[in-house]
């Protein structure tokens, strides 16, 4: 009856009730148009967003065929088995394998990848493009075509458009970290030198999938090119074009530590700085005592081994427990004891340019704003230190980080168009938009959402990116690393990319691309 298994790996898990949608539109009804938004609140922690991850899901889940027989008959069973009676469409779905050979007939148009947004737009639409496939067009929402399982697929391959949601969240969150890193270097070192490789993505372990981790990784890389996330960079590799999008260094863990034992952790730190003689090593240093550690192993007797390390072979101590903020500060201050500092050109304190500080425990955006203020009140430069982003960055968030929202907006019935909305009264923020949309740049220089079906098609920011099947716009991770730029005068909860006069500001850095500055 399965192929395989009685229960295998879906290629995308069901959302049971949308299968009994097609029985519910009104008689007649030929189109439905519906639209994906992060909705404005006035609570809201974030005011814009980073749109990414759109080409993915297009590629990964509905370019080509994906109806076929085989499909359509274990649909057939499944859902039999599942709502005990015949609710499955096996008509419509057969209808799209014989008269597009399985391909899909829906129309996406959307934001431009890496595109700045502001909450409350319109990020990207979808509508059918054969009037007797209007079902079509939120069944996608959630579910794959058929939600077949397909063995041959890794079991984590499991998200569709409305899990959208999260490539845009860990893209916008990885964008304030980034705001708040750059304002604060550029303050205390006077340039942004290395601003791309500030914050590490350490979130692999942290996430619940091999996919979240692919997904989020890549968005993290929209802003950094500093990661531990493999399949992260991978993603970006396979549907980004991207042939090397993130980069790390040799790094100990506590097990290769603690495995000398504890009477020998000078001979474990030793080990490391002869393992890797050259170029940058991290070594975490608190699996007994950070501060014993830093002053009498790393600052005694491995003082002058550390020293003769090249600029280019930088040793970097990472503290792993402990409030972050209190930990860093003490760390520095032992180690400015033991190796002495320099002063940088805008007046704050430098270590030796081979020895730095990696913070990695408890880090979120308030963590970070929160050390960063007490170095520079203490008058280090933001240059001493780099950050390492787990469960804050990858997983600690969910649909309603940014309140995401996949709604219909129009529909055609008997020829006739009608705008549809929602308006609930207990919660005004859930009104959805109503029409057919567009997206500009009005005459005052900001960003809106154009409702009604009265925009202007040349004056719309939204590209038509997938129709019948194919797609018709092919990203590339350096174009959209360039649409996320920080701009010049850009500062953390500001609305600057919805500001006309930035479209010509120069980028507040450059990005890394494709490993060549």
């Amino acid at each position: 009856m399965f192929s395989k298994y009685p229960f295998p790996p879906q290629r995308n898990p069901p959302v049971s009730f949308q299968i009994t949608h097609y029985k519910q539109y009104p008689p007649n009804v030929t189109k439905v148009y519906s639209y994906f938004e992060c909705r404005r609140r006035n609570e809201a922690q974030f005011s814009e967003v980073v749109f990414f991850g759109l080409q993915y899901l297009l590629k990964k889940y509905l370019a080509g065929p994906v109806v076929t027989e085989e499909k359509i008959q274990e649909a057939k069973v499944f859902y039999q088995l599942h709502f005990r009676q015949a609710v499955f469409d096996e008509e419509g779905w057969r209808k799209i394998l014989e008269k597009y050979d399985g391909r899909l007939p829906i129309r996406i148009k959307a934001v431009p990848e890496g595109k700045v947004i502001p909450r409350g737009n319109v990020l990207f639409t979808v509508e059918n493009t054969d009037p007797d496939f209007f079902w079509l067009t939120n069944y996608i929402e959630v579910n794959h075509p058929t939600h077949m399982w397909d063995v041959s697929l890794p079991p984590c391959y499991c998200t569709m458009l409305v899990q959208m949601w999260y490539p845009i969240t860990v893209a916008t969150i990885s964008r304030e970290f980034k705001k708040i890193l750059a304002k604060h270097l550029k303050a205390t070192s006077g340039s942004l030198e290395g601003l791309d490789f500030k914050l590490h993505d350490f979130g692999y372990r942290g996430v619940s999938s091999q996919e979240s981790a692919a997904l989020g990784g890549a968005a993290h890389l929209v802003n950094f090119c500093s990661t531990d996330t493999v399949a992260g960079v991978l993603m970006a590799q396979r549907y980004y074009g991207c042939p090397m999008a993130g980069f790390s260094i040799p790094a100990a863990e506590h097990s290769t530590i603690i495995s000398w034992g504890r009477h020998r952790e000078k001979e474990a730190f030793e080990s490391l700085l002869d393992q890797f003689p050259t170029g940058c090593v991290s070594v975490v240093s608190d699996s007994y005592d950070i501060f014993n550690a830093c002053k009498h192993i790393w600052g005694g007797k491995l003082r002058e081994r550390v020293l003769e390390r090249g600029d280019d072979s930088t040793l970097v101590i990472r503290p792993d427990s402990g409030d972050p903020a209190e930990t860093v500060i003490e760390v520095i201050r032992i180690l400015e004891e033991c190796f002495g500092s320099s002063v940088n050109s805008v007046g704050y304190k430098l270590l030796p340019s081979n020895l730095r500080i990696i913070q990695g425990d408890g880090i979120d955006l308030s963590s970070v704003k929160e050390i960063l203020e007490k170095l520079r009140d203490e008058g280090w430069s933001m240059e001493n230190v780099l950050f390492g982003c787990g469960s804050s960055l990858l997983q600690k968030i969910n649909r309603d980080t940014l309140n995401c929202a996949f709604k219909c907006s129009y529909v055609e019935s008997n020829g006739k168009g009608m705008d549809v909305y929602k308006q609930p009264i207990t919660d005004p923020s859930k009104r959805s938009k109503r029409g057919r949309l567009s997206l500009r740049r009005n005459s005052d220089g900001f960003i809106e959402t154009v409702e009604h079906g009265v925009g202007k098609p040349e004056e719309d920011m939204l590209v038509t990116v997938f129709e019948n099947g194919s797609i018709l716009q092919d990203y590339l991770l350096e174009e959209i690393r360039k649409n996320a730029l920080l701009w010049e005068e850009e500062d953390p909860n500001c609305y600057q990319h919805n500001r006309d006069d930035l479209q010509a500001g120069e980028p507040l850095q450059k990005h890394i691309i494709n490993g060549v500055p």
